[in-house]
């Protein structure tokens, strides 16, 4: 009679082959079994900056290769109750800022060992629905790039889920938020304008709901007022790029004539502007029109636009937002630090930035 050997005496090719036969999902225990160490060995393989030795480590990934073990992050949340998830909270789709933003923030989330779960919105209004899709997932922070009312800053509080606004400043909030100053750079650029002796200013400005721009807007109309020029004549868009056009028309026929400059909200809206102004028009810019924006998207700086504009430094935002978060997660009472970011000018072709050349007296 032919004794069948027990499993410990079993060969690794032959462990590997027995477990293969088995109609059924491999499991950290087969792999801790064919790698010869424990579980919680293989476990800490598979957790972002956990202490394990290169030779387990390597020990265990090769079992892992050789069984096509994948873990399941299901079981895992169960043990470490912890999703493993972060929800980016987006608005505004239209606007080509937001997917250089999702991409970074995407990539400094999985540099944590989270993935990012994506709720967009059509406007920041709607931030109030999304949050109730939000909780059925049982996320373990919150990333949004949409003004939370305080109700709703309650209510991530009392979930206990740590929460990050991002490109955005809540002035009265005790929240963690990681931002790029929108109003010193409206104050910039209209100073920058101003400085070259633009004196009637023309804004189209992004819904009057965006907290991004009404603080863009703020801060461009108070400079000019403190520089003693005239009010802007305002219009306002939903930085799509129809915009542009129309609230350059809306302008012209509040001024009568085509201001000295037009600052727009975002670089979407200033390509729609400069366009119209160019080949409907015939304005010469930046000859008879100055246009700028904000935000530095690819387009602005093709051969064709060579928009002037404020680049925001995306990637440090982001991975600011993503460490402050990590942080908040491990300890839940850090704080409401805010992280403030200054904006780049790109000096571009479509506005003038140096005062014109004064003619020489006879």
């Amino acid at each position: 009679m032919t004794k069948t050997k027990p499993p410990q005496a079993l060969s690794a090719a032959d462990q590997k082959a027995a477990i293969l036969r088995e109609d059924r999902r491999v499991t950290s225990y087969d792999v801790a079994m064919l790698a010869g160490v424990s579980q919680s060995a293989v476990s800490r393989c598979f957790k972002p900056g956990a202490s394990v030795s290169k030779a387990t480590y390597a020990r265990v990934m090769q079992a892992a290769e050789g069984l096509g073990y994948i873990p399941n992050a299901a079981a895992r949340s169960l043990i470490t109750r912890r999703s493993n998830t972060v929800a980016l909270l987006i608005s505004n789709a239209s606007n080509l800022y937001y997917p250089e933003a999702l991409s970074e923030l995407s990539q400094q989330i999985t540099r944590h060992g989270k993935r990012a779960l994506l709720f967009t919105m059509q406007s920041e209004s709607d931030v109030g629905e999304i949050l109730n899709d939000v909780w059925q997932y049982q996320v373990d922070g919150v990333i949004a790039a949409a003004a939370l009312s305080e109700a709703q800053i309650a209510e991530c509080e009392r979930r206990r889920v740590p929460l990050v606004v991002f490109n955005r400043h809540l002035r009265d909030s005790h929240v963690a938020s990681v931002f790029c100053d929108q109003y010193e750079a409206g104050r910039m650029l209209a100073a920058r304008l101003a400085a070259a002796g633009h004196r009637q200013f023309g804004i189209i400005a992004g819904p009057e709901e965006s907290v991004v721009a009404s603080e863009r807007r703020r801060g461009a109309s108070d400079k000019l007022l403190e520089l003693g020029l005239p009010a802007p004549a305002l219009a306002y868009g939903c930085f799509d790029y129809g915009s542009g056009a129309h609230g350059l028309r809306q302008i012209i026929a509040q001024l009568g004539r085509a201001p000295d400059a037009i600052i727009c909200g975002n670089d979407v809206m200033a390509l729609g502007c400069l366009d119209h102004a160019r080949h409907e028009l015939r304005l010469d810019v930046p000859g008879e029109l100055s246009v700028a924006g904000f935000d530095a998207v690819e387009p602005s700086n093709w051969l064709s636009y060579n928009l002037t504009t404020l680049r925001q430094p995306i990637q440090k935002m982001a991975l600011a937002a993503a460490d402050l978060l990590a942080s908040l997660i491990d300890a839940p009472c850090g704080g409401a630090e805010k992280r403030v970011f200054a904006p780049q000018l790109i000096e571009g072709a479509t506005a003038r930035l140096t005062p014109r050349p004064t003619a020489l007296a006879a």
